[in-house]
C-alpha cells in the first residue's frame, strides 16, 4: 500500500440475542492485542443488535478494554425484561393490540403495532450511554467514525446514519444512503426494530425498522467511511456450500416460517456481500499485481476478515428456551417456537443469562482459536488471498 495511513473497520451484523457472540469475540480481541486500552477499530459500523454493541464501543472508544468490559457485564446479566416487557399484563396487552390491529386495522389506528414492547431497551440505553462522548472521541482522535444502519419504511432505502469528522461526506447509491448526523439512542432503537416483533421507530421525518432489512451490502458503510481493512463479526456461519436438501413432510410451524424470514433478514445480505468480495479477491489476484494506486487506478486494497460461529446458535437456543418468562413461553408456544423446529426464532429473542453467556464463551473460543490470524490482521500482515480491491471512499465506493 502507499504511504497513506491504513484504517481498520469493525462491522457488527444484526441478530437479536445472537449478538452476545460478538461480545465474546471482542473479549478475545481485547486480550490478544498488545495495547488493550487502545481502540483497534477507528471505524465502527453496526446494524440491529450489532448496532447497540457498536454504540457502546463508540461511546467508550478512548478505552477499548473498558468498553468491552461494559458490554460483557451487560450481556452476561441480560434478562428478557431488560429488552422487552415480559410480564403477563404487558405481554397480554401488547398481544391484544396486535391482534386487534390485524383484524380491525381498517377501523382503528395502528399505534405502532408489534408483538413485543421494547421500551425497556430504550430506558437501558439512555441510562448507560452518554452519546456526547462520541463527538469527544472523534475530536480527540480515538475514533474516526461510527455508522448505524436502519431501513426506511417509506423510502425503502438502507440508511446508514453516521457521525464522523468534517472531512467525511454522505453518500447516495441505489437503495443505499449515508446520512451524517449526531448518533443518538433513537438511531439504535430504529436499527433494532425487528419487523412485527418490535415497533417501527421514527427518526427525523421517517419511520425506520431493523437495519438488516434490504441491507444488500453490509460492508459498504465501512468502505465509504474510508476503511482499508474490515473485520466482520457475524452471528451465523457463512456456508461455503449449499446445505443438503432433506425431505420435509410436515407443514412448517409459524415459528419455523418466522425464523426462516428472520434468517433471511439478518444473514443473507452479509453472506452475499462476503461472496461478492471473495469473487473480487480471486479476480484481482489473477489479473493485477502491485499497488493499484501506483498504476493510476481509482482503487485501494481492502483486507477482509470474517468471524462467525463455529456452531449453530439455534441448537444452543433450543436448550435454553424453557428459561424464558412464563408469558413469553406461552406466546412462543402459540407460534410453535418451543418445538425443535422453532429454535431459530427463539435464538433471536432469548435474552437470557445462560444462553448469552454460552454464546459469549463460544465467540471467545472461536476468536482464540484464530489468534494468529487476528493478530496478523490487526498488524496488517494478512495473506494476499484475503485482499479485495474496491473504489476509494468518495470515488464510486461500494
Amino acid at each position: 500500500m502507499s504511504s497513506r495511513l491504513r484504517k481498520t473497520a469493525l462491522v457488527l451484523s444484526g441478530g437479536g440475542a445472537r449478538a452476545a457472540y460478538q461480545v465474546g469475540v471482542l473479549q478475545a480481541i481485547a486480550e490478544i492485542q498488545p495495547e488493550p486500552l487502545c481502540n483497534p477499530f477507528p471505524i465502527i459500523c453496526g446494524t440491529s443488535a450489532g448496532g447497540v454493541n457498536a454504540g457502546v464501543l463508540a461511546v467508550q472508544a478512548d478505552n477499548f478494554s473498558l468498553a468491552v468490559g461494559r458490554l460483557s457485564e451487560v450481556w452476561r446479566n441480560f434478562r428478557p425484561q431488560h429488552v422487552y416487557r415480559a410480564d403477563v399484563p404487558g405481554v397480554a396487552a401488547n398481544a391484544l393490540r396486535w391482534l386487534s390491529g390485524l383484524f380491525f386495522g381498517a377501523f382503528i389506528p395502528s399505534g405502532g403495532l408489534s408483538m413485543l414492547d421494547n421500551r425497556p431497551l430504550q430506558k437501558l440505553l439512555e441510562q448507560h450511554l452518554d452519546f456526547a462522548n462520541i463527538r469527544s472521541n472523534i475530536e480527540r482522535g480515538a475514533l474516526d467514525a461510527i455508522a448505524i444502519t436502519c431501513s426506511g419504511y417509506t423510502s425503502g432505502q438502507s440508511c446508514s446514519f453516521f457521525e464522523a469528522g468534517p472531512q467525511v461526506a454522505g453518500w447516495n447509491r441505489l437503495q443505499r444512503v449515508g446520512i451524517k448526523c449526531a448518533i443518538s439512542v433513537e438511531h439504535l432503537m430504529a436499527s433494532t426494530a425487528i419487523p412485527f416483533i418490535f415497533p417501527a421507530y421514527k427518526v427525523h421525518r421517517e419511520y425506520f425498522g431493523d437495519g438488516s432489512i434490504r441491507q444488500i451490502a453490509p460492508v459498504s458503510p465501512a468502505l465509504h467511511l474510508g476503511a482499508d481493512r474490515v473485520m466482520v463479526i457475524g452471528t451465523a456461519s457463512v456456508r461455503a456450500q449449499a446445505p443438503e436438501r432433506t425431505r420435509g413432510d410436515g407443514r412448517p410451524t409459524l415459528a419455523q416460517v418466522a425464523g426462516h424470514v428472520m434468517s433471511s433478514i439478518f444473514l443473507d445480505g452479509l453472506s452475499v456481500d462476503i461472496e461478492r468480495i471473495e469473487h473480487i479477491n480471486r479476480t484481482i489476484s489473477l489479473t493485477l499485481r502491485g499497488d493499484p494506486c501506483e498504476a493510476g487506478l481509482p482503487l485501494r486494497r481492502v483486507d477482509v476478515m470474517v468471524l462467525t460461529p463455529s456452531k449453530a446458535l439455534e441448537g444452543i437456543a433450543q436448550k435454553h428456551v424453557h428459561r424464558l418468562p412464563f408469558a413469553i413461553r406461552l406466546l412462543m408456544r402459540v407460534f410453535g417456537a418451543m418445538r425443535r423446529s422453532g429454535g431459530n426464532l427463539a435464538s433471536y429473542l432469548l435474552f437470557e443469562q445462560v444462553y448469552c453467556r454460552e454464546l459469549m464463551q463460544l465467540g471467545y473460543q472461536d476468536a482464540i482459536a484464530r489468534r494468529e490470524e487476528i493478530t496478523a490482521f490487526l498488524e496488517g500482515k494478512m495473506s494476499p488471498v484475503h485482499v479485495a480491491l474496491l473504489p476509494h471512499a468518495g470515488a464510486n465506493a461500494s
